[in-house]
């Protein structure tokens, strides 16, 4: 009898600590091998994330893909609507927002790593534009992608508001692929992007467009998760950490930059 009433608190001990633990997992998940790592994207960002025929490519997704093999997760890429993203975050449908975003005004909006890339927002012009500095931008109309830092910084409570009081006009696409169009077509005069994305624009569409050598922001990218979601966040900038210290970020950098490393997290 006494075995007996011992076994039976033993067992409620061990469902109290059953209970418990299970509790505190559900607070927090820890990644563990074999789950799904779920990239949130914008596939019309070259070369951080595009659609190339029926593949899904970019600098970011290679490196998120070692990170996951490195872990034994599965990745998952997932283009979003980039209206879309926190929605499709705080849903639990994807993983991280891992895609050239933007951690400068976002700072308290999610778990970040520390930022990985110095990105300027800078300003693509036709060939043979005019257009040779930010001055001749007066009374010139400019196309800016929706929910990104320049066009909050062009507004007019914007960090960069001066700036865009001198334009004639600012138009908001979905993506930069339909920026570049715009401007091609001579709907717009300017395009204020990333400047990554702005050199693969001239890459792809050789002598079609040109930079302008000032800047109109600075800005940084790093990874971004849902606030809480520290144990995710911690294991991926551990596993980037590695790949920044054995050297494999800076070769996957050289394969999207030109040779260049622009990665400038600390191992």
């Amino acid at each position: 009898m006494n075995k007996q009433i011992a076994a039976f608190a033993a067992a409620g001990l061990c469902a109290v600590l059953a209970t418990s633990c299970s509790g505190n997992s559900g607070a927090k998940t820890l990644p563990e091998k074999g789950m799904k790592f779920v990239v949130g994207f914008d596939a019309d960002f070259p070369p951080y994330g595009y659609k190339d025929g029926d593949e899904y490519k970019g600098f970011d997704l290679d490196l998120a893909r070692e990170v996951c093999a490195r872990n034994g997760w599965t990745f998952v890429p997932k283009p979003i609507n980039w209206d879309a993203k926190d929605m499709e975050l705080d849903s639990g449908a994807i993983s991280c927002i891992w895609n050239g975003f933007t951690i400068n005004g976002r700072e308290d909006a999610y778990e970040w790593t520390e930022p990985y890339v110095d990105n300027s927002q800078v300003v693509l012009v036709k060939a043979g534009s005019p257009i040779k500095t930010l001055a001749d931008l007066a009374g010139k109309t400019v196309a800016v992608q929706t929910d990104t830092p320049v066009q909050k910084a062009l507004a007019p409570d914007g960090d960069c508001a001066e700036l865009g009081k001198t334009f004639a006009g600012v138009v908001v696409t979905p993506n930069y692929n339909n920026a570049a169009m715009e401007l091609d077509s001579g709907a717009v005069d300017a395009v204020a992007l990333d400047v990554g994305v702005a050199k693969q624009k001239m890459l792809d569409l050789p002598g079609k467009f040109e930079m302008l050598d000032q800047t109109v922001m600075t800005e940084k990218y790093g990874i971004g998760f849902k606030l809480g979601n520290t144990e995710l966040r911690d294991a991926v900038q551990k596993t980037f950490k590695e790949m920044v210290a054995d050297g494999t970020a800076a070769k996957i950098s050289a394969e999207w930059f030109e040779g260049k490393d622009v990665i400038v997290l600390a191992p």
